[in-house]
């Protein structure tokens, strides 16, 4: 596979992926976790790369997704499909034509149950100078019309589609300047055109996405150590229900769920990586009841742990 660092030129670049890791690499712009949500992924990504900024067009799979933007950059994204299962973003969903805007630094997170098409507009250096709503640590959401969504979805069909053309060298900064400026365009109509909602008033909660951050960098210490919720808790001065509840606002399930989850494709990366034993690799990320961590292994992902093993020797 191509480095999607390697991809110049105006034509857009597409890239895809039935392995996890292989995904996980090829994104950039954000510091980016993912826990899947189904046994085996199937991706695509196209990448529109001009002068000043980026296009991305993700066919996604059911996953969790920690984020972080890199600096001097400002990031819009917004959905390509209209499905009834919205997208959970900083702890909420709501099926709304939306878009969500972060700057340098900024970080999200999101809950995709089914497979999903997104698009991001990464503009580089940050934006400052339109009126765009300002963000600090994390992203935020803001509904807008229905027209000036479909504008938006539109502009990058149309952006992808013209880029695909052919053009003469001479000309290929005036038409990459002039699509820039394009979308520039279609961002601010989105937010002019803002529709006050008091729902997006908890996923732009920066306090409360800062204790979800907190609690998740704890978590993600050292895994293969046991989790006592008390002893999180009171590292970070807040109760066991407030710790579970912001939990599960943001993760969409229990902690329990989620840690076991995390830790099985942990263990999986392990095993595809060539490890030394199935048993070894299993205590090393907390499993220390074998049968069920087997069962649980086989259940997730339809091959038993020693099958997973034997792949990744063989690879």
């Amino acid at each position: 596979m191509n480095n999607i660092d390697d991809a110049p030129g105006l034509a857009p670049k597409v890239f895809r992926f039935a392995d996890v890791d292989e995904f996980r690499n090829a994104i950039r712009g954000l510091n980016f976790e993912f826990t899947p949500l189904v046994r085996r992924i199937s991706a695509e990504q196209t990448i529109l790369s001009l002068p000043g900024c980026d296009i991305n067009f993700t066919r996604a799979f059911p996953r969790v997704v920690d984020a972080q933007l890199v600096e001097n950059c400002t990031a819009i994204g917004f959905t390509m499909d209209d499905l009834n299962v919205p997208i959970r973003f900083n702890g909420s969903q709501r099926a709304r034509p939306v878009v969500v805007i972060g700057s340098g630094g900024a970080a999200y997170t999101t809950i995709e149950e089914v497979q999903r098409q997104i698009a991001s507009v990464v503009f580089r250096p940050e934006v400052t100078d339109r009126g765009w709503p300002h963000t600090i640590s994390s992203f935020k959401i803001f509904e807008t019309t229905a027209a000036s969504l479909n504008r938006l979805r539109s502009m990058v069909r149309e952006v992808m589609a013209a880029a695909s053309e052919p053009v003469d060298a001479a000309e290929m900064p005036l038409k990459a300047a002039a699509i820039k400026e394009s979308l520039l365009g279609a961002v601010d109509d989105a937010f002019e055109n803002v529709v006050p909602a008091r729902w997006t008033l908890r996923p732009n909660d920066e306090r409360n996405f800062r204790i979800f951050q907190d609690v998740r960098a704890l978590l993600s210490d050292d895994l293969s150590q046991p989790i006592y919720s008390e002893e999180i808790a009171r590292k970070l001065g807040l109760s066991v229900r407030t710790m579970h509840d912001v939990i599960r606002r943001y993760r969409g399930m229990s902690l329990h769920r989620y840690l076991r989850l995390r830790r099985l494709w942990l263990v999986r990366r392990r095993l595809l990586a060539g490890a030394d034993s199935v048993k070894a690799v299993a205590l090393a990320f907390g499993f220390w009841h074998l049968s069920d961590f087997s069962r649980s292994y086989r259940d997730q992902f339809g091959e038993t742990p020693s099958q997973t093993l034997e792949r990744g020797r063989g690879r």
